[in-house]
């Protein structure tokens, strides 16, 4: 179980997301540097206890229009090999010293979490209290266990997504520009075996929800029920 401390980081999250973010080709953001506000998310608890996994939604006002940004971070007290180029930032913790914050999607720990998620062998919980299942975000998984696909070490950005794929076709697409769903229902792609869905607050005080993480199985088209 992961333990929330309550402590000031220097610098922030947002902080750290405000230098990071424009560098990224999902940003739809303005010619100014990102206005940032948190504005959801989840956590995943590591079975050995050693690395933050947090799932942080944050809204950026500087473009035309409000956008929504899911970003998987994982937290580290010593720097992840090969990493670098998956570096988010560093920062002081108030209880736990120097952290390296990444970008999860290039972490093993928080990618084998999130597909023990899909597939239901553990539970997200709440983004800022300890031992609180959040029993907002929803899932389903239909299929072979996903836990013993080989996803590539090396996860692709796209336009609106971070991609990892597997041999022989299956791939996880973690959505970076959030959409919101008609009437709070996300819809899965019919070659989808499994997904993670969440909410979030935008800027103007409305609550929307989405899709933020899809299992494509290319070539099989399935319907999927949501737990």
């Amino acid at each position: 179980m992961a333990v929330i401390h309550n402590v000031a980081l220097k610098p922030s999250k947002l902080e750290l997301l405000t230098s990071w973010l424009p560098s990224r080709p999902w940003y739809f953001g303005g010619a100014g540097e990102p206005e940032l506000a948190e504005a959801g998310g989840f956590r995943l608890d590591d079975p050995q206890g050693e690395v933050g996994i947090e799932f942080m939604v944050v809204t950026d006002t500087s473009g035309t229009q409000p956008t929504a940004y899911m970003v998987p971070l994982t937290y580290r007290g010593a720097p992840l090999d090969g990493a670098e180029h998956a570096l988010v930032g560093t920062m002081k913790h108030g209880i736990l010293g120097r952290r390296w914050a990444y970008d999860g999607c290039h972490d093993p720990v928080l990618v084998a979490q999130l597909l023990a998620l899909i597939e239901g062998r553990v539970q997200a919980q709440d983004q800022n209290t300890s031992d609180i299942p959040d029993r907002d975000v929803t899932r389903s998984y239909i299929g072979d266990s996903p836990a013993r696909m080989d996803f590539t070490a090396t996860a692709i950005d796209h336009r609106e997504c971070t991609e990892l794929s597997a041999p022989h076709g299956p791939a996880l697409r973690l959505h970076r520009a959030l959409r919101a769903a008609p009437d709070n229902a996300p819809v899965l792609p019919l070659e989808a075996t499994g997904h993670v869905a969440g909410a979030w607050h935008m800027p103007d005080g409305t609550r929307a929800r989405g899709l933020f993480v899809v299992l494509h199985n290319w070539g099989q088209a399935a319907a999927v029920g949501a737990s």
